[in-house]
């Protein structure tokens, strides 16, 4: 009799966090994987999985792994902050020719141009200056 009342609660753990989609991307070095996920209370969540390769010291790779669990009742508010936050970068990347708008003068502005001949020169003078002070 104790070994049905164990089945039932193996059982009921699968089915709480039963997987009924998933989706990976490829992006670079990493991995993207969404995954949806029901509940007990048949309530759906979404689990977002960032992957990784990483190196130990001795060579033998391993996948570091960070996660997110998005719920219901959060997509709208998690959409519409993710949606905000590509536009504003996608809107600097249309900027980002620095020569194009002049960003790159106005961000050299107090900056002194100094060719490596210059340094050199410098260099020869602060070791005439050491050798008279010697």
């Amino acid at each position: 009799m104790m070994e049905e009342g164990n089945d039932k609660i193996e059982k009921s753990e699968r089915i709480e966090n039963q997987e009924i989609f998933s989706k990976s991307v490829r992006a670079g070095k990493r991995t993207y994987f969404f995954d949806v996920k029901t509940t007990r209370r048949n309530d759906h969540y979404l689990t977002i999985t960032e992957s990784k390769k990483r190196f130990h010291k001795d060579g033998r790779f391993y996948f570091e792994k960070h996660k997110i669990f998005l719920y219901k009742e959060d997509f709208d508010k998690f959409s519409e902050g993710l949606s905000e936050s590509i536009g504003f970068i996608k809107d600097l990347k249309v900027e980002s020719p620095a020569s194009e708008n002049g960003t790159e003068e106005k961000q050299m502005e107090g900056y002194t141009n100094v060719e490596f001949e210059d340094l050199e020169s410098v260099e020869a003078a602060d070791d005439e200056k050491k050798d008279s002070e010697e």
